[in-house]
Formats: structure tokens, sequence, C-alpha cells
């Protein structure tokens, strides 16, 4: 089974990676952007999500992996829902949108040109690059 990788964007104010390694699983849910729902509902079990804090610094701060199909959001016909677990949260020096910008490697990975994206597939080549960073999702 080949896994893939994604991001999605939250505000720590609101849902943070803390937030869900307290519950352990959460239900993804209030994304409307049709690119970000196109995306929720490309996601299947296995996969892995890095978790992003959009506010502050702006970096990555865990790893959480999808626990089964998404679904229609029941009370909003423009969403999609999608159940996340909780794996680990990754330890600082943390990846920031800084890092990934001065990295000059990813002006075509959505993170870096359409900042208000919320949820996004991961490129190979961003994964090998975190590697050498010492982050291994």
């Amino acid at each position: 089974m080949t896994v893939n990788y994604f991001l999605a964007k939250t505000d720590p104010k609101t849902y943070s990676i803390n937030d869900l390694e307290k519950e352990k699983t959460t239900v993804w849910s209030g994304v409307r952007n049709p690119q970000a729902v196109i995306v929720l509902k490309m996601m299947k079990k296995g996969d892995r999500v890095l978790i992003y804090h959009s506010q502050g610094e702006g970096a990555i701060r865990g790893l959480a992996e999808v626990t089964g199909r998404g679904r229609p959001d029941p009370k909003d016909n423009k969403s999609w829902l999608v159940d996340f677990k909780f794996l680990r949260k990754f330890s600082e020096p943390f990846i920031t949108i800084k890092d990934v910008k001065a990295s000059g490697e990813f002006k075509d990975f959505p993170l870096v040109y359409q900042s208000r994206l919320s949820t996004m597939q991961v490129p190979a080549t961003f994964l090998n690059w975190l590697k050498k960073k010492g982050l291994n999702a």
C-alpha cells in the first residue's frame, strides 16, 4: 500500500497539535475552499498528514494519520470531513515557512505560492528535503 503525504494547516489558537495529542483523534472539518476539499477527498486510510501551525512563525509541528475514508460534511455541502489520529509532535527547531522559502527548492509547492490554501499534497522532493533537515516524517 502506498502512503501519500499531505499537509494540513491549522490556527493553533483554534486547534493545535497539542489538542490533537490530548484528544488522540479528531474529525478534520471546516475546510470549504474547493481546491482544499479536493485534496481532502484524495486522503485515504494510512496516509500521513503534516500538521502545520499557520500562526506565529508558521511551522510544521507534528504528524497525524488518516484513519478512514473521508465523507461529506452533513452540516455543510461545500465541506468534507476526514478523521485524523495523532502520531507525534516534532521537536524544536521546527521547519518553518521561512526555511522552506529560503531553500529556493519549492516554488511549485502550494505552501510557498498559495499561502491561504489549508490542505495540500506534499511532493516527494519535500519529504526528502525534510529528512535531510532531520525531520523524519
